[in-house]
This record gives structure tokens, sequence and C-alpha cells, in this order.
């Protein structure tokens, strides 16, 4: 069943079952933005009292060209999709970062999209020495030549959330940063709920330009402009 409201208009996000996918849909469902949304993944997602307001689209993403249809009808994909080098190896972690990102982002504009949002990450350079910083950056390069109308790219630093996997390191990383975070609120994170936040805000309000790119601050600035509901 599809969300009410939203003037008609549809999206679709990949990457639904991580912290930022989880975020992103509780803001999309909170600002009824739009009539339909799509949750695209490799598998359903338990949702609770909110599975009758999503479809949900099962897909391969391995075959993701057989699952095209997934795609068809929507004016607005959101990407949150990504995995780790620790968890996937290292062609696991290019396969969903770079590759299927990118797939997905050109089935997309196929069946008509006109805005995509990507969720990238802080210091993104396809020239990075560093393999999770070059394929941010590559990713970001190929999702701008599909040529959508609009392309926001987003990048974060650190994101601060409760994680359910168990991620020690990027555990003790958020302890220390979530306490620099009073000192110096804008310079090395961000909580997942602010990137949601602009990642809607940036399409109910889009601006001039083809391509947008939000680094930290901005992305800070955005998400913190969005009115609470009810106000």
């Amino acid at each position: 069943m599809a969300a009410a409201g939203g003037g008609g208009r549809s999206c679709f996000v990949l990457g639904a079952s991580g912290e930022t996918g989880r975020a992103l849909l509780r803001e999309l469902l909170a600002r009824r933005a739009f009539a339909r949304v799509t949750l695209i993944g490799r598998r359903r997602l338990s949702l609770g009292e909110a599975e009758v307001a999503v479809e949900q689209a099962v897909v391969d993403f391995e075959r993701l060209g057989e699952h095209a249809a997934a795609f068809q009808g929507h004016d607005v994909g959101f990407c949150c999709l990504g995995t780790t080098r620790a968890k996937a190896g290292a062609d696991g972690f290019v396969r969903v970062d770079r590759d299927y990102v990118a797939q997905a982002a050109e089935l997309a504009r196929a069946w008509g999209c006109k805005h995509f949002v990507l969720q990238s990450s802080r210091g993104a350079n396809a020239q990075s020495r560093f393999l999770y910083l070059r394929v941010k950056g590559e990713v970001e390069n190929l999702v701008q030549a599909v040529g959508f109308d609009h392309c926001t790219i987003l990048r974060p630093a650190v994101l601060l959330c409760k994680r359910q996997e168990s991620r020690p390191m990027e555990w003790i990383a958020q302890q220390f940063l979530g306490a620099v975070s009073w000192l110096f609120p804008t310079a090395y994170s961000v909580p997942v709920e602010l990137v949601a936040k602009a990642m809607v805000a940036c399409v109910l309000q889009p601006g001039e330009g083809k391509v947008k790119v939000l680094e930290n601050r901005a992305i800070h600035e955005l998400g913190k402009a969005v009115p609470q509901q009810g106000t």
C-alpha cells in the first residue's frame, strides 16, 4: 500500500536496512512527502506498522537488470546502499558501493527518475590512494554521468547512530566523536537523523543546478533547518 499524501510524487530507497536508510524511511513517512515509497533491496524488511505505508521490491543485485521494473514510476531515488571492506572483502565492497549503485542509477534514469540523492562520504575522491575514498569518488562520478535532472550528493563525516550490527572500533570512535561534537558540532560527525532530514529537504527544495554536493557542515545546516512536525 502506498503512503498517503505527497501530491502524487513517488520515490524509491536503496539501502533501507542500514542506519541512515532506516532514519530516512522514518523521515519520509513522517513528512508524508511522497504518495508512493518503494524499498528496493535483497530481502523484505520487517517494518511493523510501517509495512502498510510502503511497497517492497526484492531484487538480486547481481542480476539487477532483470529487476529493472522495480525502478519504474519513481520521480526520486534515494541511495544509502553500502557495506564495509571488513564485512564483504575488498572486491565485495567495490561491487556493492560502486557497481550496484551505478547500475541502479542507470536503471532509475531509464525509467524516468528525475532526482537522485546519493549518500557518499567526506573525503570522497576518485584519485585517492585509499580504497574507501576512491570508490566513493568513483561512484559519485558515475552517478553524475547518468544525467539526472538533479543529482544531490551528501558527504557526511562519521555517522553517529546506534548500530544494530556490532562494529567495536566504530563504536569507540562514535563515543569519542559524540563528546567532541559538543565543542565542534559540525566538524567531525553527524547524526544519521540529520543526514536523513537533509536528504528529504534537498528534494523538497532542490534549488538550481543539476549537481549539488553537500559537505558535512551543509548537511548539519540543511537538516537542522527542517521544521519539526507539527510546527
